[in-house]
Order: C-alpha cells, then sequence, then structure tokens
C-alpha cells in the first residue's frame, strides 16, 4: 500500500470528489494560485479551474455565508477557514445559520457544506493563533465536527464529509500535515460516528483524537516497557461520537485516561470522563483522568508552549496514578 503524507491524503480525497461530482467546489483564502497555506489544495485550480477554485477575500463570514448560500441553491461546498481561530470571526454563520438551517427548515433545506480548517499549538504561533477549541462546536447541535489523525483517515472522513448532507467541521492539526501512513490507492470511505482502536491493550484504555493520538501511542510504548500495556482508542469524530467503543474498552480494561490538546476546564474530556463515571462507577478501578493543556493561553516562546501543552510523558504519568 502507498504513503502518502497527511496533506496528500486531504488533497487526493477532493480530487477524487471534485473529479466524481460537478457540484463540489472550494472556496477560501489562498487556495487557488498559491495552494493552500499548508499545501492541501495545490494543483486544484490548474485542474478544475478558477471557477470551482475561488480565491477569496480575507474575510471569514462572508466564506461560511458564501458557502451556506451555495449549499442551498444545490451546490456542495467545502470552504477553508485558513485557520480555526480565524473562524471564530464566522461564528455567527456557523452557529446561527449553518448547524441550524436544516433543523428550523424540517429537514426540507440540505446543507452539505464543509468548513477545512487547521488548527492546534506547537507551531510557536502564539496565542491568537493556535487554538484546539472543537469543544465549542461540539456543544452545538447540528453541525458534526471531525479531527483524522492519520493519513489514512484523513482522506476517508473528507470524502465521507463531502458526500454529507450534514454541515461539517473538518479540523486539520497543523502537525499533521507531513506525517506519513498508508493510504489506498482504491475508494474508500470511513463513516462518522466509528471510533477506532489504534493499539490494543488490557490494563488501560487512553482516549484521544487528531495529534494526541500520536501522544497517547507515544506514552502508550514508553508504558510497554514497563508492564502496562494500554488499548490507544482514537475518536474520529467528535460528533457523532462513538461512546459505545470507549464504553466497552474501558468497561474491559476498568481504567481510563483521556488526553485532549484543548484547555480543560468544560472540555470534550470533561464529557467523556462524565460518561464514564455515570455507567461504570461500580465497575472502574480508579477515577477517570484527564490530560490536557494548561489553562494559559498558549504561549509564543518554544520553551514555554511545550510546557503548556501535553505531551506523552504526562499520559504516562495519569496512567500510573490510574493504575499504581
Amino acid at each position: 500500500m502507498p504513503e502518502q503524507r497527511f496533506f496528500e491524503a486531504l488533497n487526493h480525497a477532493m480530487f477524487e470528489e471534485m473529479t466524481r461530482d460537478e457540484r463540489v467546489f472550494l472556496l477560501g483564502e489562498d487556495i487557488g494560485l498559491v495552494g493552500g497555506t499548508f499545501r492541501v489544495t495545490e494543483g486544484l485550480m490548474a485542474e478544475f479551474g478558477a471557477r470551482r477554485v475561488r480565491d477569496t477575500p480575507i474575510a471569514e463570514a462572508t466564506i461560511v455565508g458564501l458557502a451556506t448560500g451555495a449549499a442551498q441553491g444545490g451546490l456542495r461546498p467545502i470552504a477553508e477557514l485558513m485557520t480555526l481561530n480565524f473562524g471564530i470571526l464566522a461564528m455567527d454563520q456557523l452557529i446561527n445559520h449553518l448547524s441550524k438551517m436544516r433543523y428550523m427548515f424540517g429537514g426540507a433545506v440540505s446543507l452539505p457544506v464543509v468548513v477545512r480548517a487547521a488548527f492546534g499549538g506547537g507551531t510557536q504561533k502564539g496565542a491568537q493563533h493556535s487554538h484546539s477549541i472543537e469543544s465549542w462546536f461540539v456543544n452545538v447541535p447540528g453541525i458534526r465536527v471531525v479531527l483524522p489523525s492519520t493519513p489514512y483517515d484523513a482522506k476517508g472522513l473528507l470524502k465521507t464529509a463531502i458526500r454529507s448532507d450534514d454541515p461539517v467541521l473538518f479540523l486539520e492539526h497543523e502537525m499533521l500535515y507531513a506525517t506519513r501512513g498508508e493510504v489506498p490507492e482504491e475508494e474508500y470511505l470511513i463513516p462518522f460516528g466509528q471510533a477506532e482502536i489504534k493499539r490494543p491493550g488490557r490494563d488501560v484504555t487512553i482516549i484521544s483524537w487528531s495529534r494526541m493520538l500520536l501522544e497517547s501511542l507515544d506514552a502508550a510504548e514508553k508504558l510497554s516497557k514497563e508492564g502496562i500495556e494500554a488499548e490507544v482508542v482514537d475518536l474520529r469524530t467528535l460528533d457523532p461520537l462513538d461512546f459505545e467503543t470507549v464504553l466497552a474498552s474501558a468497561a474491559r480494561t476498568r481504567r481510563a485516561v483521556v488526553v485532549e490538546e484543548g484547555w480543560r476546564n468544560v472540555g470534550v474530556g470533561a464529557e467523556i470522563a462524565a460518561r464514564l463515571q455515570e455507567h461504570l462507577f461500580y465497575d472502574l478501578e480508579a477515577p477517570v483522568q484527564r490530560v490536557a493543556a494548561a489553562d494559559v493561553p498558549t504561549p509564543y516562546a518554544k520553551n514555554l508552549e511545550r510546557l503548556a501543552l501535553p505531551c506523552a510523558d504526562q499520559v504516562v504519568e495519569a496512567v500510573l496514578k490510574a493504575t499504581l
């Protein structure tokens, strides 16, 4: 099976879907002539033309608003926000319009919009450009939230997102774009709401998504040398959330650690921990542990940024707390 980089897998997914369905088009800042800040849309304007790959002004509210209107008109837009923190400027369009219209019109209107956005810390982008705020959007009914962690998942989930009639927020961690992995040449889709066990284990369940999967797998390897076998679950989508897989794994290992890059306070990890406590209160051998970012704006200085963001060693520490 050939290998691809994460950004190449995304590019190929859009190429295939644009070839398959002429209603699919792209819009966003620097996605055409430049090929995207992270090269995700590289070559697509040359292939499909400026009519279907549209460079836009720096106006995130306009980008999402145009995509919403285009979807109502029968098209299937993929709107790129250069980074998720810029998406804050489009919150009215995302939260009050895109996520609600299908419900408000009783399902008579479909909104097949994919909003792609880079996110996350670790690249010295500073406090205003290092957000991991997926929990904000998971809190809102009506919009799917997808966070792939491997090139294989990135391609399969993006193709599913493009074919979905629901609005999808598709989040791509900046530190994953250059990672490599096997990607089949034949077409495939990955359904939403299906978590995957990336590493089987018997002693503790580690639940994570996006870049934190890599930190969790690294931690699992370190723990294995100490005789602790961790099962690592990649959620892949947060809405819909495959809690059944998480529950089954935690019921088997009887210990759980949730790892997220977002801030700890009222994060997705808090929701998962609460559900596990509700369902497995008498079965768990220890309280559910949580690993998350420090409750500070992400620093610019590399040494401070490293301290503020979760890492494998913190996951190891949380697992030891749950198992010893």
